[in-house]
């Protein structure tokens, strides 16, 4: 798994890309965290999804295993955008199935903010 092309389609490995950050390292811009947290929804890592989502707006809880017919297909960067040194917007698509239907997309406008490392805060749908 780790030599793998990494789901989040960066062309890099598992192990060179999102693995990194799924063991503690931090990401250096709101993309970066954005296709871990992509890849964090891959692997049902739902601790690592909490992590990196800014106490705000941060869930008690996630339910991956609720999703488990999820299949995650892949994922689009459209627009990366860092108005200042503490915020960044990342617009991504994420193809998905449920249970073998027809691939679904999930498209979003995602606000991120650094504090102390960069959190997810939230996300528009388009």
């Amino acid at each position: 798994m780790l030599t793998e092309p990494c789901p989040c389609e960066s062309g890099q490995s598992y192990q060179t890309c999102c693995y990194p950050l799924h063991e503690g390292a931090l990401a250096n811009n709101a993309t970066t965290l954005m296709r871990s947290r992509y890849t964090a929804y891959v692997f049902s890592l739902a601790q690592y999804l909490l992590d990196t989502w800014h106490i705000d707006t941060r869930p008690d809880k996630l339910n991956l295993e609720e999703d488990a017919i999820t299949k995650w297909l892949g994922l689009s960067i459209k627009r990366f955008e860092q108005p200042s040194d503490t915020s960044a917007i990342v617009e991504f698509v994420a193809r998905y199935k449920i249970g073998g239907q027809k691939a679904e997309r999930l498209h979003e406008v995602s606000q991120f903010i650094l504090t102390d490392r960069w959190y997810y805060v939230s996300g528009e749908l388009k």
